[in-house]
């Protein structure tokens, strides 16, 4: 006797977004948190957003963004069985995404490019959640775009070392020397 077992691939479930919010302060920042989406379609990535929020930030209605940075923008997506405006502004900082509630106001939030490798988005999301910051969304991109170019001390230190900066002996070998006393009060 054959059995024949169909196999059923049932979603995924949808991953949380990738989100930090600044904590609760008199401090009054420029940002209140940064998100990292996963793409940069609005249509996807705004329903977990936004669903994550709600129950932090009360209902969301509408959402702003730049469209330098965003491919296509829906004029409405469904969230939860209600509809949330999605709106642009040319003069909006392009590195930010606007939330905008009815009853609780308004939230500003670094968007963190999608490509961004994980160790950078770290430091953005923690910059764009320090209370009472006084960085823009794109002043903290640029900054770290000035980061990421920069290379590291490791690599700098080889530079030095095989520019010359090393003691080098007749050889042509780096000699480390050590630096301390040798006797007493006597210094290399």
């Amino acid at each position: 006797m054959t059995v024949a077992l169909e196999h059923t691939m049932l979603p995924a479930p949808p991953r949380p977004p990738r989100l930090v919010l600044t904590p609760k302060t008199p401090l009054g920042g420029q940002l209140d948190g940064a998100w990292w989406p996963r793409s940069r379609d609005l249509a996807a990535e705004l329903p977990l957003l936004v669903a994550a929020l709600d129950e932090t930030w009360g209902r969301i209605t509408r959402v702003t963004v730049n469209p330098d940075r965003w491919p296509v923008i829906p004029h409405t997506v469904a969230v939860d069985g209600r509809t949330l405006h999605v709106g642009w502004f040319t003069e909006q900082d392009p590195d930010k995404l606007i939330l905008l509630s009815c009853t609780a106001g308004r939230w500003d939030l670094l968007v963190v490019p999608p490509h961004t490798a994980p160790a950078a988005a770290a430091r953005l999301m923690a910059a764009a959640a320090a209370p009472g910051s006084v960085l823009t969304a794109g002043a903290l991109i640029a900054a770290e775009t000035v980061i990421g170019r920069r290379p590291d001390v490791r690599n700098r230190e080889d530079a030095w070392e095989s520019e010359g900066g090393a003691c080098m002996s007749p050889m042509g070998f780096t000699v480390r020397q050590p630096v301390g006393p040798l006797s007493a009060g006597a210094w290399w």
